[in-house]
C-alpha cells in the first residue's frame, strides 16, 4: 500500500489541552470483541516475539502488554513464563475478555498517550515492553512520541518488543470486521529510523506475509522488532 490520507479522528480538550479523540477506535474494538481472534487466529509472529523477548528476560520480571486487547496471546504467554503483567487498552469491551482469559495479570483502560510512571495513575516503571499493532492507531507525528513515552516507563536497558503492518499510510480509513477503524503505518526503513531516533536498538527482526481468515482486511506484510533501550 502506498496511500496517504488527511487527519480525520478529531480532537477533544482534556486537562486544558488538546489530545486526538480516539472514542471511534475504542467503541468499533468494544463492538468487535471476541471476533478479533477470531479473525487473526494465527499468531506466529506474534509469538515468536515474545519468545526472543522471554529468553533475555530476569524470572519474575514485570512487563507492560500495551494494546493488550482480549490478553490473548501475549498476556498469557507472559503470565504463563511466570512474569508480573500490567495490560491497558482503550477499549472496555477488550479487557472484559482479558480479565476472564488471563486473570492472573492486571488489567487497565488507558490510552497509550496518557501512560505515565508515576502520579496516582501512574503505571511504574517496567522491565519490557510489548506493543503489537497498537501504534497502527496512532496519527503518524505521534508515533515518535508513543515510543519515547515508552521508553521512559523502562527502566534502563530494558526491551521492546512491537508490531507494525508495512504500509504507507497516515491515518488512514480502513474497513475492518464490519467497523471504520483509522490507522497509520511506515515502510520497513522508515520505522526501522523512527525507532533508532526514540532511543532504542533493534536487535532482532522478522517479517510474516498475512492474509488474516474470514475479514475484509487484505493481506499485509507485518513487521515484528525486538528492541533494546539505549542510553541512561
Amino acid at each position: 500500500m502506498s496511500t496517504r490520507s488527511s487527519r480525520g479522528g478529531g480532537t477533544v480538550n482534556v486537562g486544558g489541552a488538546d489530545r486526538v479523540d480516539r472514542s471511534g477506535q475504542a467503541a468499533a474494538f468494544d463492538a468487535i470483541g471476541g471476533r478479533y481472534d477470531e479473525a487473526f487466529p494465527h499468531k506466529d509472529g506474534q509469538l515468536a516475539a515474545v519468545e526472543r523477548m522471554l529468553a533475555r528476560l530476569e524470572p519474575g520480571s514485570r512487563v507492560l502488554d500495551v494494546g493488550c486487547g482480549t490478553g490473548v496471546p501475549t498476556a498469557r504467554q507472559l503470565v504463563d513464563a511466570g512474569h508480573s503483567v500490567v495490560g491497558v487498552d482503550l477499549s472496555a469491551g477488550m479487557l472484559e475478555l482479558a480479565r476472564k482469559q488471563v486473570p492472573e495479570a492486571e488489567f487497565r483502560q488507558a490510552d497509550l498517550m496518557d501512560l505515565t510512571a508515576q502520579g496516582p495513575d501512574g503505571v511504574g516503571e517496567f522491565d519490557a515492553v510489548t506493543c503489537f499493532f497498537t501504534l497502527l492507531m496512532l496519527q503518524r507525528d505521534e508515533i515518535p512520541g508513543a515510543l519515547r513515552l515508552l521508553r521512559s516507563l523502562l527502566r534502563p536497558d530494558g526491551w521492546l518488543t512491537l508490531s507494525m503492518v508495512e504500509a504507507d499510510l497516515d491515518d488512514a480509513e480502513i474497513p475492518f470486521l464490519g467497523h471504520t477503524i483509522r490507522v497509520s503505518g511506515f515502510l520497513r526503513d522508515e520505522l526501522h529510523q523512527v525507532v533508532r531516533d526514540t532511543g532504542f536498538e533493534i536487535t532482532g527482526e522478522e517479517t510474516y506475509a498475512y492474509a488474516p481468515a474470514s475479514t475484509d482486511a487484505p493481506p499485509e506484510h507485518q513487521l515484528f522488532l525486538n528492541c533494546r533501550r539505549t542510553g541512561q
